[in-house]
């Protein structure tokens, strides 16, 4: 798992083309229903091994508010508690099943010298191939940490 940043990056710390450390997320079943019905989705592909598998899903997948909330707190944990998510927008593609791994990556691709902004590309990946991509853009301080 990748470190939790204690202290925010600065503005000034951040440049096009900085990678982010990969962020891998155990896709347990426990995980997959617990966040499930934290997000209050009870689709039953989402928490039922047999419906899913009628339904003709290969087994229970994630939902999209968990990866959603998965891509945010991977900007975040690399940016820190200052950071402010401006916006996550994302797009799934192969669903993140039971008993896989989710790696997350990302790259720093637009520096907003005017507004402070960052925008980072994230793609979560498994054995399938691609689960998410999108872009996060977040606010991170300036000048010299308190």
């Amino acid at each position: 798992m990748a470190p939790v940043r204690a202290t925010t990056l600065r503005f000034d710390e951040v440049e096009v083309g900085q990678e982010l450390p990969e962020f891998p997320i155990e896709l347990t079943p426990t995980l997959i229903v617990s966040t499930a019905i934290a997000t209050r989705d009870y689709q039953d592909v989402h928490h039922d091994r047999d419906l899913a598998r009628q339904k003709g899903s290969k087994d229970i997948f994630m939902n999209i508010l968990t990866t959603n909330g998965f891509v945010g707190r991977f900007v975040t944990d690399w940016a820190g508690p200052e950071a402010i998510l401006k916006s996550v927008s994302i797009r799934l593609g192969a669903p993140n099943y039971a008993y896989d791994t989710m790696r997350l990556t990302g790259r720093v691709t637009e520096t907003d010298e005017d507004e402070g902004m960052v925008t980072v590309a994230v793609r979560g990946a498994n054995s399938l191939g691609d689960h998410v991509v999108g872009t996060v853009r977040l606010a991170l301080p300036r000048g010299a940490a308190a």
